[in-house]
């Protein structure tokens, strides 16, 4: 992908964006909780008396979106109604609940010469949000920030302009009401596409990170042209793992829900690995399962005869995300069969192990390198949310920094306090 060239005006522009929010930052980085969480409450009251204009703004956007032929999955992301809106204004609320991280002691100790030393977290700075679609990113990123005592700039996409826009506005009046610079959440002002690139390469002087949520494009060049640290994951190319000592019905409904409940998040599962110990028992009510409820299965040769729908799968399916009702299976030889299928093709995202031997499961969570692991449950709760985060900005596959749900804790970092009584080095 070519990076388009930044004009005088646009590179002008930007900077100020990043000058003001280095200004914010260190005025966010010493208010206290009481304020950050003043201005949440405010945003969240802005946005529920805001919600007639906020569909008005969402309206605009789906009206051109349509015209524009998007997917339905891409207007799915995109629609919002009353009950999206309210939400919106309840996720924030659930961040605000949330303890505040910064100035907390993550670990203390004492040295032998008597000095204390402190872990304490502290904000990253200036943090850059580059994303498609999803009108709600705007207030939860808006919101994990404010939290976590980050200024934040973000660059959403432009199918959501208008009403990413409306949403920045009720941020930006929370901040306000609570006496918090309104650059602490601003939001670029334009669809140029050019801004983007400048956000990646140019603004390396502002930007202390850049988190990427959207598609695999995206993402890709992200990772490949930011000058800064990135928080994200490229795919979620995600597995569920039915032993045989699995309770059959159990691994029918979370391997429907995990591919099924919504397909183009990515926390759907995108392959179904079957124990060659229960083809007999569990293949056909599983695979049938999801092949009745509208999902396309391709499957190897086992699985093939499982039900004559099941097509033929590639080697190329067991590296695909599809984000679809589509979903790959595959015969394995046990639990370390399943360990090395998704060590060769997972994408580090998250697995799911469905199986009632409690020792099976240990080794399955010990051994699987993936951001997230579960026994017994669907892989779509791969969520902030769910993890009781309050919301998330996105699932980073990283082993630096964040790994798993990114949520306010996420956003910090630490430095050390050494306090002492006129100790010298000898």
């Amino acid at each position: 992908m070519s990076v388009e060239p930044a004009s005088n005006e646009l590179r002008e522009r930007m900077e100020r964006l990043g000058r003001n929010a280095v200004a914010a930052a260190a005025v966010l980085a010493q208010a206290g909780t009481e304020a950050k969480d003043g201005a949440l409450a405010a945003a969240a009251r802005a946005i529920r008396a805001g919600t007639a204009r906020i569909l008005e703004a969402n309206a605009r956007d789906v009206s051109a979106a349509r015209a524009a032929a998007l997917t339905a999955a891409l207007l799915d992301r995109l629609a919002l109604d009353e009950r999206r809106v309210q939400s919106i204004a309840g996720g924030i609320e659930e961040v605000m609940a949330l303890p505040d991280p910064i100035g907390t002691t993550a670990a203390e100790w004492r040295r032998p010469n008597g000095l204390r030393i402190q872990r304490v977290r502290v904000p990253l700075g200036v943090i850059g949000i580059i994303y498609e679609s999803r009108p709600n990113v705007t207030a939860d990123a808006g919101a994990l920030c404010l939290k976590s005592g980050n200024a934040v700039i973000l660059r959403g996409g432009s199918e959501s302009r208008h009403s990413n826009a409306a949403i920045h506005a009720c941020l930006v009046e929370g901040l306000t009401a609570a006496g918090l610079p309104a650059d602490c959440i601003q939001l670029v002002p334009t669809t140029d596409r050019a801004a983007v690139g400048y956000m990646l390469a140019g603004m390396a002087d502002y930007l202390d990170v850049i988190v990427p949520r959207g598609g695999k494009s995206l993402v890709a060049r992200v990772q490949r042209e930011a000058r800064v640290p990135v928080i994200g994951h490229l795919e979620g190319n995600c597995h569920v793992y039915v032993d045989r000592d699995a309770d059959v019905r159990m691994a029918q409904t979370i391997a429907l829900n995990a591919k099924m409940r919504r397909t183009g998040i990515c926390g759907a599962a995108e392959t179904l690995l079957i124990d060659r110990g229960c083809v007999d028992t569990h293949l056909v009510p599983v695979v049938r399962t999801l092949l009745d409820a509208g999902c396309e299965v391709r499957g190897d040769p086992i699985a093939q005869k499982a039900d004559r729908r099941v097509r033929a799968a590639s080697e190329e399916d067991w590296y695909t995300e599809y984000l679809d009702a589509i979903i790959a299976v595959r015969v394995v030889d046990g639990v370390d069969d399943a360990i090395a299928h998704i060590a060769k093709y997972g994408s580090a995202h998250t697995e799911s192990i469905v199986t009632q031997n409690e020792a099976t499961a240990e080794r399955f969570l010990q051994r699987v390198d993936s951001a997230i692991v579960l026994h017994n449950a669907s892989t779509q709760f791969a969520d902030g949310g769910e993890f009781g985060m309050g919301a998330e900005i996105g699932i980073s596959t990283d082993r630096f920094h964040a790994r798993g749900p990114v949520g306010v804790e996420q956003l910090t970092s630490y430095k050390y306090v050494v306090r002492g009584s006129g100790q010298v080095r000898p």
